[in-house]
Order: C-alpha cells, then structure tokens, then sequence
C-alpha cells in the first residue's frame, strides 16, 4: 500500500511540474523566460558537476566535413564498439571487411585513458521545419558528445583529446582502402545521395618496379617524391602550401597514366581524376578541390585537350562584343550558355593549385599530363606551379630489359644486343614494345616474343627511313622549282634589257610592270 500511495503521488508531482513548465513556457515573457533559465542552469551547474564538448559532422556551411569528427568515429569504432548495445552495421563494397560496425544513433559508451574515465554519446537532430522533401532525412546533423568530470578539464583538453585525434588518423591510414575518384556533374550535389566525387577502388599494380624507365630517372623521381611527403615541417617553414607539381609531357603511349599510378602506389594516395570538362565554373571548381582529402593526387590528363584554356585571353575582348549584342535577346544569350559548357578559366585554374585555395588541406600532388607541351600557356606550367617537368620518351634499351623481365621473366638472351642496336636506330613507345613482347599463347616462348619485337623495330626503321627519304625527294622538289620560278624571272629581266639593279631601283620592267608581278606569273609585258 505504501509503495502504491508513494508511485502515486510521484506520478501527481511529475503530472504538475508538467502543467508549470508548460504554463511557464506560455505566459512568462521571453525575456524573463530566459533570465530564469539562465539562473536555472547555474543552479544545477552547483548539482552537476560534468562538462560536455561537442564535435558536429560539418562546420561552418557544410563545405567540408570536420576531420575531428571522422578521427573520433574511427577511434569509438575500433576501441569503444565492442561495448556498445546497440550498433549501426554498415555493408561497405569497397572494404576488406564484410561489414562495418559503428555506433547507433543516441547510443552511449564509455572509454578510460589513463585512469580517467569519460563517456562519449553519438546523436543526431533533424531540424524543425515544415518543408515537404522528396528526400528524407538529409538535413539530419550528426554529431558526438565527449562528457567529463570537470576536475579533469584540463587534462582532458590538452591530453585526452589529442590522443583520440592521433589515434583516429592512425587507425583511419591503417584502414583505408586507396580510392580512385572521379567528378561528378553538379546536379548530383544535391539530395538524397548528393555526392561531389564518386569512386572505385584504386587498384592498378603498376610501381616504380614495372615501370619502363631509365633508371636514374625513376631513382630522380622516387627520391624527389619521398622528400615531398617527409616535408611537412620544411614546407611551413618556408611559406609554402604543402603541394608539389609534375608535369607528365610526351608522345602518346610512353607511359604517363602509368607513372601517375606508380607514384600513388609509392606514396600510398588516393587519385582524384578531375575531369575540366565537367565543372561549370570556378565556384564548383574550388568546391571540388576543398573536398578532395589530405595524401591524395589530383590529376588532369591532356590538360591540352580538357578546356581552350591557352585561347581565353584572346577571346576575351571579343566575347564581351558579342555579350554586347546578345543583352537585348535572352534566348540567344541561353543558347549560348549552353553551348559555351564549362566556364573554368585559366585564372580560376591557376587560383586552385597555386593560389590561396591550394593551402585548403595538405600533403597533395598536382599532376597535369599532355601530348604537345608547347600547346599550353606559361602561366600553367611555370616552376612553382609545376615544379617537376618529366618528359616520358621513347623506349630506351633500359627500358625494354625492365618490359622484357616483366613480360618474358628473362634478365638476359642473346638477341638483346640485336635489340640494343635497333633501339639506337629507331623509335618505339614502351606501348609499343610491350605489345610484341606479350605472348599471344601458350605455344609461345621468350624467343618468339624478342623475335617479334625485333621484326617490328626493323619495320618502323624502314617505314622510318621511307618516310624520311620521301620528306626529303618533298623538299628538294620544293626547292627545284622554286629555283626554277627564280631562274625564269632572271631570264624575263635580261631579254627586257634592264639590270637587276635596275628592276630593284625602280620597280618596274616594260611599261612599269612591277619586279613583283614578274616573280608571280613569269613573263613580263
């Protein structure tokens, strides 16, 4: 009886400070609504003696998701998960794992770091609005609630959270499967599944190794990209945004999407393949590369045939012409819009990997690769901007003892001394190489391979000197008949009886037909 009578005027207490919070919410006046809550709060901070730091998914208007908040989610999942009661399983393709456990939503664990004990909670608010969306649950905010004592703030503070940063990072790099991602179009930001990058993973298993390459070369460009990613304190003393340039140049086939593999394979980044053509403007432009993350390399290929970009300056004063026209009609000026396509310029490219917003992460490579070098504008390709030029040549003899162990598992065979001496006398790409060397069968042995390769040399120095001797019969023609034209000239000024000295003086021959008349049909009247 007593516990009933107890319960009950526990529930008829809790029912009336319902009633007064609800009254209270009602008829008191905002502004000494909120000096009571104020005072409120100070008075149970007296009874609750614990501080709450908050971390959010994304800061400021969501252009980039806080790296705290992923350390921390990698941290709570390798050491805090398995004390969780309830778990958000994720099924992830791209992942070694079958499936990804994390905590559930409003779900509670603790966690002790040097006898100190604290308690992290994973949350989520929707904001209140009345909007209809065709795509629910987008504007959901996630984020996580570190709760302490706060006798140990400062320890917590300067310790406690460092440690879980560098732990998470550590256990993020460990992780990590590399990605090969790739832009999408702008209308897929928004929604549902909005996404500014999509990706695969990155698994191309060219190296340095299998690389077909001078080896001072490759040994040039290895070193070179190991001090970039060991350069963190060098490059903050020096001023400079922790990025590096390369510029892949070089006749199709020798390799340079190859070269871009091996180096991310080196440094174990990710790839960003960053497609010009499908960027609207320098806005969304500078939107991608801010989501692009730190150890990643972002590359442009044929950056020569990705936009007009060595044309814009000379087209500029004649589109603000034509912009001048089109005012008055503004289904001319859409037409046009939609014709022009993407909008990034040069300037808005060069403000992105050397201006203020390459500083916007760290540890990046920028590579552009092209087939005509000479084709892009100096602004682009300068030092500092691409700092390291690699011209990807031709097939050397080097090289093809790296294809031919590759592909034929040999170090050694008589016919490379034929092969040494072909490959002084014509060009061959390592494409090209490689292809003769792949055995087509299983009949087939290494000899067969060198031998095919041999014969190809063989052709493309014949087809090599043919090409030559016609280009060279070309031009002594040209110049034949070019002394001809001269010789026939020569000759209508002496039968016309007057010097060549004279013609040059005065211009003229036979009733002041011009020297330059003679030169172009041949006779003189």
């Amino acid at each position: 009886m007593f516990s009933g009578e107890m319960f009950t005027g526990f529930g008829s207490a809790i029912g009336g400070l319902v009633v007064i919070w609800a009254m209270f919410q009602q008829y008191i006046p905002p502004q000494l609504r909120d000096h009571v809550e104020r005072y409120t709060r100070k008075l149970v901070s007296l009874f609750y003696p614990y501080i709450e730091i908050v971390f959010p998914e994304f800061a400021g208007e969501k252009l980039k998701r806080s790296e705290a908040y992923s350390a921390i989610q990698n941290y709570l999942k390798e050491n805090a998960t398995a004390r969780a009661k309830r778990l958000k399983a994720d099924a992830i393709k791209d992942s070694t794992q079958s499936l990804i456990l994390s905590m559930d939503d409003h779900e509670e664990v603790t966690d002790v770091f040097k006898g100190v004990k604290v308690r992290w909670s994973s949350n989520k608010t929707t904001p209140k609005n009345a909007s209809i969306s065709f795509y629910p649950m987008t504007e959901d905010r996630r984020f996580y609630r570190l709760t302490f004592h706060r006798r140990h703030r400062k320890f917590i503070t300067e310790s406690y959270v460092k440690h879980i940063l560098t732990e998470g990072k550590a256990i993020a790099m460990k992780n990590r499967q590399r990605k090969l991602y790739t832009n999408n179009p702008s209308q897929n930001w928004f929604g549902y599944k909005r996404t500014k990058w999509s990706h695969v993973v990155f698994e191309h298993p060219a190296t340095f190794e299998t690389l077909a390459m001078e080896p001072n070369k490759k040994r040039e460009i290895m070193n070179d990209l190991k001090k970039f990613s060991e350069g963190k304190e060098y490059y903050t003393k020096i001023g400079k945004a922790w990025k590096r340039g390369y510029l892949l140049y070089g006749p199709p086939g020798t390799g340079k999407s190859t070269m871009i593999a091996a180096m991310a394979n080196f440094l174990n980044y990710d790839v960003y393949d960053l497609e010009l053509t499908a960027v609207k403007d320098n806005t969304e432009l500078k939107k991608l590369i801010i989501e692009t993350s730190s150890k990643s390399i972002i590359m442009i290929e044929d950056i020569d045939c990705s936009l007009d970009l060595t044309g814009q300056r000379k087209k500029m004063e004649k589109d603000d012409d034509d912009d001048d026209d089109e005012t008055d009609n503004p289904v001319k000026k859409m037409e046009k819009e939609e014709k022009k396509g993407s909008k990034v310029t040069l300037s808005g490219l060069l403000n992105c990997i050397d201006g203020i917003w390459s500083a916007c992460g760290g540890e990046r490579i920028v590579i552009f690769t092209t087939n005509h070098v000479d084709k892009l504008d100096p602004a682009l390709i300068r030092r500092g901007r691409m700092d390291k030029h690699i011209e990807m040549s031709y097939c050397c003899f080097e090289a093809f003892k790296v294809l031919a162990r590759n592909y034929l598992d040999i170090d050694y065979h008589p016919l490379f001394t034929t092969i040494s001496g072909l490959f002084e006398e014509t060009k061959m790409t390592p494409a090209d190489v490689a292809e003769n060397l792949m055995p087509k069968s299983d009949s087939e042995d290494p000899e067969t391979g060198l031998r095919n390769l041999i014969e190809a040399l063989k052709a493309a120095k014949e087809l090599e000197a043919r090409n030559k001797a016609e280009e060279e019969a070309r031009a002594k023609a040209e110049k034949e008949e070019q002394e001809k034209k001269e010789n026939g000239v020569k000759e209508e000024v002496k039968e016309s009886g007057k010097s060549d000295k004279e013609v040059k003086a005065n211009g003229v021959i036979n009733g002041g037909v011009a020297a330059k008349e003679v030169k172009q049909n041949g006779f003189a009247v």
